[in-house]
């Protein structure tokens, strides 16, 4: 037998600190505790869930094992799993991710779908870009020449510069992050694409969201005024002066909004193609409108 699975029942394999952190875990009433465990110890080797299982005789290195730790204090203490362990999958990249920006979902993986399915060439432009997720998952996947993604917040454009420098090796697009609420940071660019997850939550309906939600993701990501639409609005209004002809705007939505942001589309009377997209579980989800033709 190998040094490496003699070692099994010792300390510093995996099994061990699965063991560890399953204890951890399940004093503070975590659902399924091993298996929180193990997805821990994967996540923090940047590994698909299943690798805890498959090699519980591999030492863990100290870093590590310590991350793995932290991560489990956290989510004792109510983290969502992606700020426990700091990085969340989106599409085929791995982002880091923290209290500085929004957890990425599937839905936005769908958006991406919608873009690239329409466009895929010029330069596309992402406005509260967060982590990074949609500009560089565009990047990535499209053709386009250049991608921008604004932010008002200069925590998340670290969190989405360093994510920028993380996945440079599958970038197929050179990709950079402004600061600034909106558009205010493009003067004088015409796009072919904008694209936008809004933050479209009315701040009396914080009550409704899970406490994840609540109590870890940025404000300013999750809440928008006007019973939710004042950004969504604004974006409707000033994307034109940005668009090319033809040019192609996307935005992920509240069901409980999606119609209403379709109206003020065509009440803006720039646009054509207004249509509003269903998510994968069947909601109103995503606004899709293209720059009439001047």
């Amino acid at each position: 037998m190998s040094e490496r699975t003699s070692v099994a029942p010792n300390e510093g394999t995996v099994a061990a600190l699965v063991r560890e952190l399953t204890e951890m875990l399940a004093s503070a009433s975590i659902d399924d505790a091993g298996r929180e465990a193990r997805d821990i110890v994967a996540a923090v080797h940047e590994e698909p869930r299943f690798w805890a299982a498959l090699h519980e005789n591999e030492l863990v290195d100290a870093k590590r094992a310590e991350d793995a730790r932290r991560a489990a204090r956290l989510r004792c203490a109510g983290a969502p799993f992606a700020y426990a362990v700091g990085v969340a999958a989106f599409r085929h990249l791995m982002l880091r991710v923290d209290e500085r920006v929004l957890i990425p979902r599937q839905e936005t993986e769908q958006l991406v779908d919608e873009v690239l399915a329409r466009e895929t060439t010029g330069l596309a432009i992402d406005i509260g870009t967060g982590s990074g997720a949609i500009a560089l998952a565009l990047a990535s996947e499209g053709n386009f020449d250049r991608v921008i993604g604004t932010d008002v917040s200069r925590g998340a454009l670290t969190v989405a510069e360093g994510n920028a420098a993380r996945v440079a090796g599958v970038l197929r697009a050179p990709v950079e992050f402004r600061q600034g609420a909106l558009f205010a940071p493009l003067a004088g660019i015409t796009a072919r694409v904008v694209v936008s997850n809004p933050p479209y939550i009315a701040h009396d309906e914080a009550a409704a969201l899970p406490g994840s939600v609540r109590d870890w993701e940025p404000p300013v990501a999750l809440f928008g005024a006007a019973n939710g639409m004042a950004i969504i609005s604004s974006i409707i209004h000033e994307a034109p002066d940005v668009l090319q002809s033809g040019g192609l705007l996307a935005l992920e939505l509240d069901s409980r909004r999606a119609s209403l942001a379709a109206e003020l589309a065509l009440a803006d009377g720039r646009y054509r193609d207004v249509s509003v997209r269903l998510d994968l579980a069947g909601r109103e989800r995503f606004l899709i409108a293209r720059r009439k033709d001047e």
